[in-house]
């Protein structure tokens, strides 16, 4: 890049910061190309729209005010009274929604091709860890606006917490900051939103970034027993970094397009304000969750009563939380993709889960 490294601006930031040195070194990193290289951008795409949470977050910080009689007013105000207030709002909630849906295909894609064998353990537990952390800011921006939906859903989703044996009644308290959700639920959920969850997110990213920096893109499993002449690599730096902000751009412009004109939602993607929350208030007929919860709560939904001696809900708990476990540990159990083999057993348990969220989802919407 002779035309950036001769510039006046460059040699300065160069002379007071040696950037030269991380730029060579991002210019002999290569990035693999093959069949499956469009799903790494899915990686920068999930860290873009991290940044338009923040951005959009801190925005809407200035105005919202958390409390059982403020939080619905403050939302009220932001959409009808602020300037731009109804963006941002919109930019916030499809951002937090393509978010997560790039990180899950981020995962599975990484899964399907054993990214996460030796020596990127660390990176997969954690983006495992971003995961769930992704799905936490999810479940507790659910409940700010203090409407209707949002109340009882929490509700219900607290309540699962609740029925975990021996220290269930602990969790639900901690969560609820009672036994029910009231306005001291919305100051919980306030500061895990804005302050835990994020300092949490940031530690963990960084981590995961410093991992693939280090690291480097995963190869695909064949180029293990190809020579270095059958491999084509493209430099880091600028060509796919370049590429890569291209990409945000596309997405920008997506999101942009979605929230000007379906600023509360379409379809299941959907957040409109409603009405404020009433805790007297009989539950409305249909009570959905997010819709990257709501294979979960369906799942849970079909279950009986009792399975055995064991009540059915917690049973579904149980079960996920062990398929949870297999998942997040499979690079340590899955070793026979460190010899560049495909592990049969893994990627038809990889086909299972995603054919599981899909089935159940779609049965969530379209199946009473």
């Amino acid at each position: 890049m002779p035309a950036l490294t001769d510039s006046r601006i460059y040699k300065w930031v160069d002379e007071r910061f040696k950037i030269n040195d991380l730029v060579d070194y991002l210019s002999q990193k290569g990035v693999p190309q093959h069949r499956h290289y469009i799903f790494y951008y899915f990686g920068g795409i999930s860290l873009f729209l991290f940044i338009v949470q923040v951005i959009t977050g801190i925005l809407l910080l200035m105005y919202y005010r958390p409390g059982a009689d403020t939080a619905y007013e403050s939302v009220q105000f932001i959409v009808a009274n602020v300037s731009f207030g109804w963006l941002i709002r919109a930019l916030h909630s499809w951002s937090a929604n393509l978010m997560v849906f790039a990180v899950f295909v981020h995962m599975f894609s990484v899964y399907f091709t054993s990214a996460y064998r030796k020596p990127r353990e660390l990176t997969w537990l954690t983006g495992m860890g971003l995961l769930g952390l992704a799905l936490a800011f999810g479940f507790s921006g659910y409940l700010l606006p203090w409407n209707e939906l949002a109340f009882f859903a929490t509700r219900v989703g607290t309540g699962m917490a609740g029925a975990l044996p021996v220290i269930g009644d602990d969790i639900l308290i901690v969560m609820r900051g009672g036994e029910e959700v009231t306005g001291a639920t919305i100051g919980r959920f306030f500061g895990l939103h804005v302050a835990i969850l994020p300092g949490l997110f940031t530690v963990l990213l960084a981590a995961h970034l410093v991992f693939i920096q280090r690291q480097g893109m995963s190869e695909p499993l064949g180029w293990q027993n190809t020579t270095a002449a059958g491999r084509k690599m493209e430099k880091f730096f600028p060509n796919f970094l370049l590429k890569d902000l291209l990409v945000w751009l596309i997405v920008l412009n997506v999101l942009a397009v979605l929230a000007v004109f379906f600023p509360d939602g379409i379809g299941a993607v959907h957040w409109p304000l409603g009405v404020k929350a009433d805790p007297f208030a009989p539950p409305p007929e249909v009570i959905r969750p997010e819709w990257y919860f709501m294979f979960a709560f369906q799942a849970l939904k079909l279950l009986p009563a009792h399975v055995g001696f064991v009540e059915g809900e917690l049973f579904g708990i149980m079960v996920f939380g062990l398929g949870g476990l297999v998942w997040t540990l499979v690079p340590f159990l899955d070793r026979k993709s460190h010899t560049g083999e495909i592990n049969r057993l893994f990627y038809a348990f990889g086909w299972l889960v995603l054919a599981f969220i899909l089935v159940m989802t779609v049965m969530g919407y379209f199946w009473e």
